[in-house]
Parts: structure tokens; sequence; C-alpha cells
């Protein structure tokens, strides 16, 4: 990973981090349900945010190498790899 990615993961993450314990004292203080979800929901776009941009990284850094310098297999392994992340299927 490229440092300035994980420079910008570790900012999201803080975020997200921050949002999580919103969420859990809102709960906590028996909060209005609409207040609670809408801060669901902006945890769950920073982390497709912090998602996106680790793919993007992988791209540029993982399966570009691949491509340019790995063996027939080593590139259909990045390839099929990355699609199973982009349709949500596991290993």
């Amino acid at each position: 990973m490229k440092e300035k990615t994980k420079s910008l993961a570790d900012q999201r993450l803080a975020r997200i981090e921050g949002q999580v314990r919103a969420v859990r004292r809102l709960v906590a203080e028996d909060r209005y349900c609409v207040d609670i979800v809408r801060q669901v929901q902006a945890a769950r776009s920073a982390l497709a945010s912090l998602e996106a941009l680790v793919i993007e990284d992988h791209v540029d850094t993982c399966v570009e190498q691949a491509l340019t310098k790995g063996s027939i297999s080593e590139r259909r392994e990045k390839v099929t790899e990355l699609v199973g992340i982009l349709t949500g299927k596991k290993k």
C-alpha cells in the first residue's frame, strides 16, 4: 500500500471510529431512532469511501504489478480476486 493511501486510510478510520462511538452514545442515550439511523448511514458511507480508496490502491499496486511483471497464473489470480471483491464473493 502506498504511504499516501495509508495516511488517507488512517484519517478515514479515525472519522469512522468517531462515528461508531457516536452511534453507541446515541443508543445509550435512547435518542431518536432516525438520528441513530442517519449516523449509521454516515458511518456506512465512510466505510464505502475507505473501501474504494483501498481497492484503488490495490489496483494501482498489486494488480498492476501482476499484470506487468507476473506470470499468467498470477495475473489470473489478481483479476479473479478483484472480481470477487467487487461482486462481494468470498474466497
